[in-house]
């Protein structure tokens, strides 16, 4: 159990990659830093995600698309957020998040590398076709050392006995081809040979990649500027005195301690995803009475967002869409808690479609994850009596044929020459000879399901998608198929057995939230900033307005805004020249910070 100090200069609740960031900002600073998490682990939702930041003009970038510019990506963040864009926070980002990148790869064992990835809606005035989001490079987590235990291990859904994938398209080519190429064979092998290994010598992967090698990372730097990351410790309130806040009164193991801050408090909790209340008046289809399944840590519960609201400071949700929507489906195990699987990759597969309950397409099936759960949200579902007004229900159904099935799987499924006779036992997977069957199976409208495979197969054979332009952009033939010719993300649903996996609506982490300044104070009812309190990571309101722009955009900011916050609260102001920029932003603090001093 890690020892709890009674005192710093900074307290940072949450060890995500909002808080780390946070943490080695202000402690290169100078500042002394203690990090809390409640997790018996480390690593928060970071750990759980693809590990991408978007980032326009960072250096990896700049070589890959030298034409692109801050201008450019203004421009694609005004026609995205819209009616929310913030002009203040968005220029901050834009200004500081390259900066953000060199400091950690300089100063820390953060380390990035490109990816090919094009913006989600790179059509629109702004977007690029490649060079703003960077990976977390793959990392030994042995480096650790004994604090490995307490890293959280990924998302066990989208691993494969454990081992991990690398969120690039290059690396789950091999995967797919295994059976194909020699070269992917050997890659494979290679690659199932060393995680055997780890696993008879650790009993888990070492060799992380995505989100888990950047939360890994992250800790790393921390720990190795003497930061204590204390887990399993959980805040039971903030502390204040004379209007300010000076610290937390905190529990770890039975034990009750106060700790207090001098210069802030960070709130770093997480975001809500599993506050029951605030879910249930915030999104749309769980006010409808549906359901919804989020594969983010169990204890992002609101925490921040709740403390905050203790201070009297509300916490209202603006946004349209109030979170990372991603479509999930839920993989029986025999508990009465099943594991929740996020639909990464499946849906931009050739022969993969969507359908409503009743058996209707409704969306572009390619586009981003965000993308198809607002269309979800959004779409009017029939029920088998052809009633068009909206259902309580929010779920669609994956639906593919067996040559589709073998070649790619579907869901947690996984491609021959893996068996799915389980799957279809426990009812994950639902099959037909036919399309009438399959109807029958899934309880949707046969007539309706047989003619939207008939209306789709009528362009797919042509490689088209006649209804809703699958695979005209570059980023829904990012993860498709490129040796499907003409389209990679068409082809026919054709050829029986035919199956489906039903997909409920879930999130990868909340955007709306805590209201704050640039620099991240907290601001008050009045607009003006709580003394001592700063929100950082999913607590805080995301620059991006509740729209999903780019791969990446929830950990970018995250880690900027962190760097920001954490600067700020040692005394370092260099964004005043952007304020007044927008009202929604104007906040000036009352008494200027102490400066701090650096560490090399």
């Amino acid at each position: 159990m890690n020892s709890i100090p009674s005192q710093c200069d900074l307290l940072v609740i949450g060890a995500g990659a909002g808080g780390l960031a946070t943490a080695i900002s202000a402690r290169k600073q100078g500042l002394n830093v203690v990090v809390i998490e409640k997790d018996q682990v480390f690593g928060g939702t970071t750990a759980f995600s693809g590990g991408v930041l978007w980032i326009p003009g960072n250096r990896h970038g700049r070589k890959q698309a030298p034409d692109d510019s801050r201008d450019k990506a203004r421009e694609y963040l005004r026609n995205e957020t819209a009616d929310f864009y913030d002009a203040e926070q968005s220029e901050a980002f834009l200004r500081k998040g390259p900066e953000m990148v060199d400091f950690f790869e300089d100063n820390t064992s953060v380390r990035f590398i490109p990816t090919l990835y094009p913006d989600y809606h790179p059509d629109v005035a702004g977007g690029v076709d490649i060079g703003r989001s960077i990976l977390a490079a793959p990392f030994d987590i042995r480096e650790l050392g004994d604090d490995m235990k307490r890293m959280r291990p990924p998302l066990k859904t989208i691993t494969f006995i454990g081992m991990m994938f690398n969120s690039s398209n290059a690396d789950l080519k091999h995967f797919f081809n295994a059976t194909k190429s020699l070269t992917s064979f050997m890659y494979v092998a290679k690659r199932l040979a060393i995680h055997l290994k780890e696993l008879l010598l650790y009993r888990r992967g070492t060799n992380v990649t995505s989100g888990n090698a950047l939360a890994a990372r992250l800790a790393k730097s921390a720990l190795d500027l003497g930061i204590p990351i204390i887990t399993g410790c959980a805040v039971k309130e903030l502390l204040q005195h004379n209007g300010r806040v000076i610290g937390a009164a905190v529990q770890q193991g039975g034990q009750s301690r106060e700790i207090r801050a001098e210069r802030a408090v960070v709130l770093a909790c997480g975001g809500f995803s599993h506050d029951v209340k605030r879910l249930a008046e915030t999104y749309p289809h769980l006010k409808r009475g549906g359901e919804h399944f989020s594969p983010v840590p169990d204890s992002n519960t609101g925490d921040g967002a709740r403390m905050v609201e203790q201070l009297g400071i509300k916490v209202d949700c603006v946004y349209k869409d109030a979170a990372a929507w991603m479509p999930v489906s839920l993989i029986p195990d025999g508990s009465n808690k099943p594991a929740v699987f996020p639909h990464l990759l499946d849906r931009y597969k050739p022969g993969v479609i969507g359908v409503t309950p009743a058996g209707s397409r409704f969306c572009n099936e390619s586009n981003s994850y965000h993308d198809v759960g607002v269309d979800m949200i959004r779409s009017s579902h029939r029920d088998r009596d052809g009633d068009s007004s909206k259902g309580k229900d929010t779920f669609m159904w994956l639906i593919c044929d067996q040559t589709t099935l073998k070649k790619y799987g579907l869901g947690f499924v996984k491609p021959a020459p893996l068996p799915i006779g389980k799957f279809l036992r426990n009812g994950y997977l639902k099959t037909g000879k036919t399309l009438d069957e399959l109807a029958r199976a899934i309880g949707a409208s046969s007539a309706t399901l047989v003619n939207t495979v008939a209306e789709y197969n009528a362009g797919a054979v042509q490689g088209k998608d006649l209804q809703f332009g699958r695979g005209t952009t570059t980023f829904n033939r990012y993860l498709a198929d490129p040796e499907n010719k003409p389209n990679p993300c068409v082809a026919p649903v054709a050829k029986g057995p035919f199956y489906a996996v039903k997909v409920y609506m879930g999130d990868l982490g909340t955007f709306d939230g805590i209201r704050t300044s640039t620099y991240g104070e907290v601001l008050s009812n009045d607009n003006t900033p709580m003394p001592g309190l700063y929100a950082v990571g999913n607590d805080r309101r995301s620059v991006m307005g509740g729209n999903y722009p780019g791969a990446g955009i929830t950990l970018g900011p995250i880690m900027t805004f962190g760097y920001i916050t954490g600067r700020h609260v040692a005394g370092i102001r260099d964004l005043d020249d952007l304020k007044g920029t927008t009202a929604t932003t104007q906040a000036n603090t009352t008494e200027e910070p102490r400066h701090g001093h650096a560490i090399g």
